[in-house]
Parts: C-alpha cells; sequence; structure tokens
C-alpha cells in the first residue's frame, strides 16, 4: 500500500514526499506519510485519488480536515498520511517531531540526563 500512495502522489504532483518508519516509536501505525500540494484544491485532489485507492485495497480510510483542505490526515489504520500546504506544513514540521530519537530534544541537541 505504502507504494500504491506513493505513486498516487506522485502523479498528482504531490511536493517533497517524505515517509517516516514509526515501527518502534508508536503503536498508531507503521508508517507516516507526509507530502505538500502547492493548493489546497490539489490537497483535495490528491486526498480524493489516494482514499479511491485505498478503497482498492479494502481499506476505508478515515479522512480529517478536508473541508478547507490546508491539512488533511488520511487514516488507513498502519499508515497515516498527512498532506499539507506548503505553509501549513512549514508551520508544524511534523516531519521533525517523528524523526526524533529518544536521545534528542526538540532541536536535536542530545539529552543531558542526571542520575
Amino acid at each position: 500500500m505504502v507504494e500504491c500512495i506513493q505513486t498516487s502522489l506522485e502523479d498528482d504532483k504531490a511536493l517533497d514526499v517524505v515517509t517516516i518508519d514509526l515501527v518502534g516509536k508508536t503503536s498508531i501505525a507503521d508508517r507516516m506519510i507526509v507530502a505538500s500540494g502547492g493548493s489546497a484544491r490539489l490537497v483535495n485532489a490528491m486526498t480524493e485519488h489516494i482514499v479511491e485507492k485505498l478503497k482498492s485495497f479494502g481499506v476505508l480510510p478515515k479522512t480529517e480536515g478536508r473541508a478547507q483542505s490546508d491539512w488533511v490526515l488520511i487514516d488507513a489504520g498502519d499508515i497515516i498520511i498527512h498532506l499539507f500546504r506548503p505553509e501549513v506544513r512549514a508551520f508544524y514540521n511534523i516531519e521533525k517531531i517523528w524523526a526524533l530519537s529518544p536521545d534528542t530534544d526538540r532541536q536535536g541537541t542530545p539529552s543531558v540526563q542526571t542520575a
């Protein structure tokens, strides 16, 4: 399914597609895919295309945020997809949040632990 979603995003000319491995970081999903669309209309179109493709796999995804399409979340069970307009994506910087390792703080500096 990940490859199908990535292909759909590529076909729709999504920008800066990133796939994050969540295994061992959380139990909510195994993968997170983050991408940008140049306009709210494009984000909405990308959402529709992904939902259609997921249904062909027998997955009935849940979506949030489609009314305004600045940021859409598609919950496909083991895969979570975030689609943003570029300025909204830059504001939330969701990739950085999930890319943190337990040994680093939010600025990427090694955490100091006292005994």
